[in-house]
Parts: C-alpha cells; structure tokens; sequence
C-alpha cells in the first residue's frame, strides 16, 4: 500500500486553520513536516503537537510575500531531511470588501499573498524537484473562484489566477511533477477575522456557523493526493459542505 510516511512535506500558513490541520494530519500518517507562517508562535505550538504525538516536524519564520523566505524555508527542508517531496502552498488572507469601498492596500495585500506567495513557493520548490526528478505542488484555492458572488471579487481573482497558473504548471510538468489543486469552501476557519467591514464580517461569520466544516476536510483532501502511487496525479480537488450552493 502506498503511504506517506516519510514523505517530507513543507506547509506554508501552517500555524492555523487548514495549514494547521493538514500538518497534524500528515504527520499523524507518517509524514514529516518543515512549517511556515508569519508567526513563529503558531508554528512552534503545531510543531511541539506533532512531535508529542510521536511525529517529526520543524519550522520557520515565513513572510509568503518575500520570495527569500520561500528559498529559506525549501533550503531548511533539504538540509534537515535530504529532500523535499511535496510543497502546500496554502497561506492566504481574504479581506474581503466591495470594489467602491477602494480598499486597495488590501487588494495588493491578496496579490502579494495568495498569488505572488504561491508563486514564490513554486519557484523554490521547483529547482529541488528537478533535481530528484521528483516533486510534488499543492496550491490551496477557493470555491470563491467557481462561485462568483459580490464582495469577493479581488480575493476570487487572486484564487482563479493562481488556479490558471497552476493548470499550465500541470502541463509543462511532465512525468515527475506531479501538480493539484485544492479548493475548499466554508470551512471553520478564521478567515473572517480579516475583513474590516462589519456586514460582511457578520454575513460570513454567520454563514460559516450554519454551512462550515472541519479544515480536517482539506487536510484529508491534501493527503489523498499526497499518497498517491508514482505515475498518478489528482488534478483538482473541490471539497465543501454539503449544503453550500
């Protein structure tokens, strides 16, 4: 049976939501872990988790919007375990606002994290893979880029490039790379702690309490993909609550 035991997985967000759960999982089936997120708190606690659990985990400080970070986080994962196997690149905001609000630092803030920090995560990664001739791209996307609805048309943009992006990366990739993206809907996380304006804060806190599911979804998602056997790729995962539209 093939497993993931061993693989070695870098998990970008990892200190919260659906970064978190997926590294307590993978771990929990074998999978050793190399953590980033903004705060280093977080992703101590997550790494302490898992290794008193019995698992095997490090971590770095990364900021998604500085590409060094990606190269620093990539290079650790090589010189602790030899290798990278797979890269999650899961950090994302959603400030979400109407477009006559003009909330454009939070426009660029979405830009800089949820497409140019995938982005990064991919250029570091993919010297590695080449190197192996092995690897493996996980981009964490949105059902808000299937679902077009008002108030989230920046941070859905960001979601549907980076889901272009991660389509031509399939078909330049060959045999060896292996590329899948994830798309989640409502799911409890804290994502709505950074939108500002209070009826949309309160629309989607109140949307999440009826429809949200555990990011232990996602985290069961990403691993299905992740243990695969060699010579077969899981392109696109779309995992949300059953009673979401």
């Amino acid at each position: 049976m093939v497993t993931i035991e061993n693989k070695i997985v870098a998990i970008t967000g990892a200190g919260r939501g659906i970064g978190r759960a997926s590294a307590l999982y993978l771990a929990a089936h074998g999978a050793r872990l190399v953590l980033g997120a903004r705060s280093e708190a977080e992703i101590a606690a997550v790494a302490e988790e898992i290794e008193a659990a019995g698992g095997e985990a490090i971590y770095q400080a990364t900021d998604v919007t500085r590409r060094a970070d990606l190269d620093v986080l990539v290079n650790l994962a090589c010189e602790r375990f030899g290798r990278l196997d797979v890269i999650v690149n899961n950090a994302g905001i959603g400030p979400l606002s109407r477009f006559d609000a003009l909330q454009v630092d939070d426009w660029d803030a979405m830009i800089d994290v949820n497409l140019k920090g995938a982005l990064y995560g991919i250029a570091a990664a993919l010297p590695v893979f080449s190197r192996q001739d092995s690897g493996h791209v996980v981009n964490v996307l949105s059902t808000a880029g299937i679902q077009i609805v008002p108030t989230m048309g920046v941070y859905a943009a960001t979601k549907n490039a980076l889901r272009t992006a991660t389509e031509a990366l399939r078909q330049e990739s060959g045999s060896n790379l292996r590329v899948t993206e994830v798309s989640p809907g409502f799911i409890d996380t804290t994502f709505a702690d950074a939108i500002t304006d209070p009826d949309i804060n309160a629309t989607i806190k109140k949307r999440k309490e009826e429809l949200a599911i555990s990011p232990d979804a996602i985290a069961r998602a990403i691993a299905f993909a992740v243990e695969q056997p060699d010579g077969v790729e899981i392109g696109s995962i779309v995992v949300r609550p059953t009673a979401q539209n």
